[in-house]
C-alpha cells in the first residue's frame, strides 16, 4: 500500500470508529498509533509518545485552556448569566420574539467571558428557557434559539478553539481575538434578524412581553458591569501587551471567581465543583489534542497534506473554488464530528493548501481570515443534524420537547449562518478591519 493509500485507509478507519460511537479522541489516538507504528516502526512510535506528546500538553501556552474553562465555570456560578439575560430582556423583551432575542444577546455577552459553546448553551438554557415557556413561546423557537445562541460561545472572544487554531497556525492570539469580534457581533445580529422574520411569519410562536421603564433598563444594564470589565480587561489587556494570553486568562478566571463569591454566593463546595468541572473538560480537550497530534503525525509521514497542496497549486483551480470546497468539507464534517476535533484534525491538512492560494492578502492576513471562516463553519456544525451537540444539550434540558422539534427550530438560524458564511467569504475585510485598524 502506498503512503497516500495508508492515509486514506486511516481516514476510513477513523470514520468507522466514529460511526461505532468511539470517543473521537480515542479514535484518533488509536488510528494514529497504528498508522505511525506500521509506517515508521514501533520503537520510533514509543519515542514519539515519550517525548513529543508530553511536550505538547505541558507547554506554557496551553495553560490558557484550563484557565478559560475555569473562567466559564466561575461565570456560570456567579449569576452573571442571569444579569446578562435580565439586561437584554428589559431592553428587547417587549418586542415580538423579544425574549428569544434577549437570549441571543445574553448568550453573546456570556460568550465574552466563557470560551465554550456547550457551557454557554447549557447555562443560558437554565436561565432563559423557563422565561420563554412562561410567555408561551413555541418549543421549536425556544430550544432552537438557545442552541444557536450557544454557538456564540466559541466565536465571541475569548474562545478556546480560537486559541488552539492560533497555536496550530502560529498566529498571534490577540490578533485572532480581535479578528473574531466583528464576525461574532454579525452572528448575533443575524440570529436576532432570523427571530424577527420567524415571529413575523408565526406571531403566536413568540409573543411580546411587558415593556419596562427606563429606570429598570438602566439598572439592569448597570448590573452587567462585571462582564464588561472582565472582557475589556482580558481581551484589551492581551491586545495591548499588558500580559500574555495565559496571564490574561488567569486574571479573567480570578475576576470571575471573585464575582462568583461576592455576587453569586459561591462557597467552598461550589469552588470544588468548578475545579472538578474544569478538570474534566480539560482532560477531554487534552485527550483530543493528543489524539489529533498522533494522527496528524501519521498523516505527515504519508505526505498527504503536502501532496494535496502541491496538486492544488499546480492545477488551474480558482483559489475561491478551492476555499469553497474546504468550507463545504467542514460543513459535512460538522454533521459527524465536534468542533474541537474538526479544528485539530483538519487545520494541519488545510493550512498548507490555503497558504499557497492567492486571495490578494498577505500571508498573515490569509491565515487569520481562514481561521475566522473555519471557526464560523465549525460553529454551524454545532447545530447541524445528525450530531449537533448544542441541540442535544438543549434538548436534554428541555423536558418533553422532541429532538426533531429542536432541529426544526434551528433551521432559521442555519439560514442566517449560510448568509453570514457567504458574506465573510466574499468580503475578507469584515474579519480583518479591526486587525488592520489597530495595527
Amino acid at each position: 500500500m502506498t503512503d497516500v493509500g495508508a492515509a486514506l485507509a486511516g481516514f476510513s478507519a477513523l470514520f468507522a470508529l466514529l460511526a461505532l460511537r468511539i470517543p473521537v479522541g480515542v479514535a484518533m489516538l488509536g488510528v494514529g498509533v497504528a498508522g505511525y507504528g506500521l509506517l515508521r516502526g514501533w520503537s520510533p512510535l514509543l519515542a514519539y509518545l515519550k517525548t513529543t506528546v508530553f511536550a505538547q500538553v505541558s507547554g506554557y501556552s496551553l495553560a490558557v485552556v484550563p484557565l478559560f474553562l475555569l473562567m466559564g465555570e466561575f461565570a456560570a456560578r456567579g449569576g452573571l448569566s442571569r444579569a446578562l439575560f435580565r439586561a437584554a430582556y428589559v431592553w428587547m423583551g417587549h418586542r415580538p420574539g423579544g425574549v428569544a432575542m434577549a437570549s441571543i444577546g445574553a448568550s453573546a455577552g456570556f460568550g465574552a467571558i466563557c470560551g465554550s459553546s456547550l457551557a454557554t448553551a447549557a447555562t443560558m438554557a437554565r436561565v432563559a428557557l423557563p422565561e420563554m415557556r412562561r410567555y408561551g413561546y413555541s418549543d421549536a423557537l425556544a430550544t432552537g434559539t438557545l442552541a444557536a445562541g450557544g454557538t456564540l460561545g466559541i466565536l465571541i472572544p475569548p474562545s478556546i478553539i480560537l486559541v488552539l487554531y492560533a497555536l496550530l497556525a502560529e498566529q498571534n492570539i490577540a490578533r485572532m481575538f480581535i479578528a473574531a469580534l466583528v464576525p461574532g457581533l454579525l452572528a448575533a445580529a443575524g440570529y436576532v434578524a432570523a427571530i424577527a422574520v420567524y415571529v413575523r411569519l408565526r406571531p403566536r410562536a413568540g409573543p411580546p412581553g411587558p415593556r419596562e421603564d427606563w429606570s429598570a433598563r438602566l439598572a439592569a444594564l448597570g448590573d452587567t458591569w462585571p462582564v464588561a470589565a472582565t472582557f475589556l480587561l482580558v481581551v484589551g489587556g492581551i491586545y495591548l501587551g499588558w500580559f500574555t494570553p495565559t496571564e490574561g486568562a488567569s486574571i479573567g478566571a480570578f475576576a470571575t471567581g471573585l464575582a462568583a463569591v461576592t455576587q453569586g454566593g459561591m462557597g467552598w463546595r461550589g469552588l470544588m465543583d468548578c475545579l472538578k468541572g474544569t478538570a474534566g473538560a480539560t482532560g477531554m480537550v487534552f485527550l483530543i489534542l493528543i489524539g489529533a497530534g498522533v494522527f496528524n503525525a501519521f498523516l505527515a509521514f504519508t505526505g498527504l497534506p503536502q501532496q494535496a497542496a502541491a496538486a492544488i497549486a499546480g492545477s488551474a483551480a480558482s483559489p475561491w473554488l478551492v476555499l469553497a470546497a474546504i468550507l463545504a468539507g467542514y460543513l459535512v464534517l460538522g454533521c459527524v464530528m465536534d468542533s474541537l476535533s474538526m479544528i485539530l484534525l483538519t487545520v494541519p491538512i488545510f493550512l498548507p493548501i490555503v497558504g499557497g492560494l492567492d486571495f490578494g492578502l498577505s500571508a498573515e492576513e490569509t491565515l487569520i481570515w481562514f481561521g475566522i471562516l473555519a471557526l464560523v463553519v465549525v460553529e454551524v456544525g454545532l447545530i447541524t443534524p445528525p450530531v449537533g451537540l448544542n441541540v442535544f444539550v438543549i434538548n436534554g434540558l428541555a423536558d418533553g420537547v422532541p429532538l426533531g422539534r429542536t432541529f426544526r427550530g434551528v433551521l432559521p438560524f442555519l439560514a442566517a449562518d449560510m448568509i453570514r458564511i457567504g458574506v465573510l467569504t466574499a468580503f475578507p475585510a469584515i474579519s480583518l478591519v479591526l486587525v488592520r485598524w489597530l495595527g
